[in-house]
């Protein structure tokens, strides 16, 4: 006691550090607490946010909503395509049964009487066919009974095959050597290679896409008339491809490939006289293959 008596303040000073640092040492305890709490809480909102961010799409943060900017875009999408609709104008089948199922009969005399009416179409264009061409119906062409489910198919490219020959005769391009399509019924399989095409019609959110390859020859001019006429036309034709090569060396390359059709137009260009002018222009006919695809959009829900 007398200890503590002499050294009361140093005594006392140590009771207060103790309790201070008890003190201390809670409120460090409390801290460290409530930082753990709100760690903890902080790394829940950093997945939650990384997860929302990594959603496609991102919903966005307090100045941009995405969610919101994507479904305005959807209308404006949906608006456009309403308003576009006039430019992509599904082509009949043929026969056009509407809802009706076609018969075999009836897609038989309407095959038959197309393409004799094509043939028709081409030679009053002036425009060159193969022999007796079928217009890549040569497997379906002599038959009065087809295969099981393929008559729908059979009737919508056969509209589609229509549509496209017209635009060539329409061109006025020298020769129509072939128009190749998708194979959709077993009656294709035994049909010639030349009338098909290895593809395969594609389907999105908004269309089905249908391709085609024709092969034609003619001159530039020509061409140009096929290009516009696929893109002024009503229905949604789309050229994937295009491919020119002179016709002349083609057919010299190719013991076997048939000589080039005479032109039905003169080619233009200038005739050297006595004093030997040579030629401005002699252009050449051209071999040219595009790969066409029809456009038919899906009924919007």
């Amino acid at each position: 006691m007398a200890w503590i008596k002499r050294n009361l303040f140093f005594v006392i000073g140590g009771l207060l550090a103790l309790g201070l640092l008890g003190a201390a040492g809670y409120y460090n305890y409390k801290g460290w607490s409530h930082n753990s709490t709100a760690l903890n809480q902080l790394n829940d909102i950093y997945g939650t946010l990384r997860n929302l961010t990594s959603q496609k799409p991102s919903p966005g943060n307090d100045k941009i909503n995405n969610i919101e900017a994507a479904k305005a875009q959807e209308r404006q999408m949906r608006d456009w395509i309403h308003r576009a609709a006039d430019y992509f104008q599904p082509i009949a089948p043929i026969p056009n049964m509407d809802a009706r199922t076609v018969s075999s009969q009836e897609f038989a005399e309407a095959l038959r009487r197309n393409i004799d009416q094509l043939q028709h179409e081409a030679e009053t264009a002036s425009v060159i066919l193969p022999p007796k061409y079928g217009f890549s119906f040569e497997a379906e062409r002599q038959l009065v009974k087809f295969a099981t489910g393929s008559l729908g198919a059979l009737a919508v490219q056969l509209g589609e095959v229509k549509a496209i020959s017209e635009v060539f005769f329409a061109a006025h391009v020298n020769s129509l050597d072939g128009i190749q399509r998708v194979r959709v019924s077993d009656d294709d399989v035994g049909g010639p290679q030349a009338d098909y095409f290895d593809d395969h019609s594609a389907t999105n959110n908004l269309a089905v896409l249908a391709p085609y390859q024709i092969t034609f020859r003619s001159f530039s001019p020509e061409i140009a008339q096929v290009l516009a006429g696929f893109a002024s036309s009503p229905h949604g034709f789309i050229v994937k491809s295009i491919s020119v090569q002179p016709a002349g060396t083609l057919a010299a390359a190719s013991p076997e490939a048939p000589a080039p059709p005479p032109s039905p137009n003169p080619v233009p260009g200038v005739t050297p006289g006595r004093g030997g002018l040579q030629t401005v222009l002699n252009e050449q006919l051209l071999r040219v293959t595009l790969v066409v695809e029809i456009v038919k959009l899906l009924p919007q829900k």
